[in-house]
């Protein structure tokens, strides 16, 4: 090993443990405040300055992917188990507990599951299987009968706002205000109907909204004069 190699191994290994850090203080924050706390603020919780943290994540994209990605991971795993439920009503409505449940537990990913971040390829990704796998266990509940007919998987999305935003409003004053929300959306979606609904919003729309929600103005620092 060369005395060059010898000196950047123990830098390597510093920023590794920055990232670590950035990273764990970045879930303490972000499950607290949710995704409208700061890059300043993690950078306070980590003890590093915000130059520190934006070397290590440019945009709160990348941020918010490295923090989130086992979540993500843990929701599609609730999909997949929703699928092996031999009961397809039973599969549907585990599934919206388990993932109502994963809000509230963390208020920052309550926050990613009404939020799109286009940058966050894998992030997205795995967003995306689970969709798809979502879109079976819906059509599974309908071929039962269980599922109303003029259900769409829009109405999903709406309902994890809805149940963000109780979990954001209630915290920890009526930390299960969420499971009422949850039981009234469920009894909603099962047949037979008990009435006709409005229109449901485009998916365009909904997307268009959820990119709303990823407007949140952090960028990194301006360089100094002379750096």
């Amino acid at each position: 090993m060369s005395p060059d190699d010898s000196t950047a191994q123990p830098l390597r290994s510093d920023a590794e443990r920055n990232r670590g850090r950035i990273i764990a203080a970045a879930r303490t924050v972000f499950g607290s405040d949710g995704l409208g706390a700061s890059m300043a603020s993690v950078a306070r919780e980590t003890g590093v300055g915000i130059a520190t943290l934006f070397r290590h994540f440019p945009a709160k994209e990348d941020l918010v992917a490295a923090v989130f990605a086992d979540r993500m991971d843990a929701y599609a795993d609730a999909v997949d188990a929703a699928l092996g439920d031999s009961d397809p009503w039973r599969g549907f409505t585990g599934y919206i507990e388990a993932a109502c449940a994963m809000q509230a537990a963390d208020y920052g990913f309550a926050d990613v599951l009404t939020t799109t971040f286009p940058t966050a390829k894998a992030l997205e990704k795995r967003r995306n299987e689970a969709y798809q796998a979502m879109l079976w266990l819906i059509d599974r509940a309908k071929t039962a009968g269980r599922l109303r007919e003029d259900f769409d998987p829009a109405d999903l999305v709406l309902m994890h706002m809805a149940v963000a935003g109780v979990v954001n409003a209630t915290g920890e004053a009526a930390p299960d205000a969420w499971r009422r929300v949850a039981a009234y959306f469920i009894q909603s979606f099962e047949a037979p109907a008990r009435g006709s609904l409005p229109a449901s919003p485009e998916h365009d729309a909904l997307y268009r909204a959820m990119l709303r929600a990823n407007s949140t103005g952090d960028t990194a620092p301006e360089p100094s004069k002379g750096s």
